[in-house]
């Protein structure tokens, strides 16, 4: 179980280094994920402890935003000066995110043919 979660930690540490050595406009730990991610492809497989130790990590996963709430609490003063653009950006990226996700959604329908499929399914 330590060994999996060394290999989590190194992973985001490898990204870290990579996203500051070569002054990626990318955060460290997403490249850590897609380190991660490159390195079970390559093995073909989740080893058993790796699993284990990302459940137990995605069932606490709720009080790592403890320090967030946290943070909120300390600039609630300057929330309550700007709150109007925070809202703004909040609603909008939402909006953005879900059109894109339909569009990106329909173009792989396209690609894949799932389209077509299930219209013809519908006709029969």
């Amino acid at each position: 179980m330590i060994a999996a979660l060394m290999g989590l930690l190194a992973c985001q540490l490898t990204g870290e280094l990579l996203a500051r050595l070569l002054g990626l406009p990318v955060p460290g730990p997403v490249l850590g994920t897609i380190l991660l991610f490159l390195v079970l492809m390559a093995r073909g497989r989740i080893p058993d402890t790796l699993r284990d130790v990302s459940r137990t990590l995605l069932a606490n996963l709720s009080l790592l935003f403890v320090p967030a709430g946290v943070g909120i609490v300390q600039h609630l003063d300057r929330l309550r000066g700007e709150w109007l653009g925070i809202a703004a950006a909040v609603f909008g990226s939402t909006v953005l995110t879900m059109v894109v996700a339909v569009l990106v959604f329909r173009g792989v329908s396209r690609l894949t043919g799932a389209d077509t499929a299930a219209s013809d399914r519908g006709r029969a």
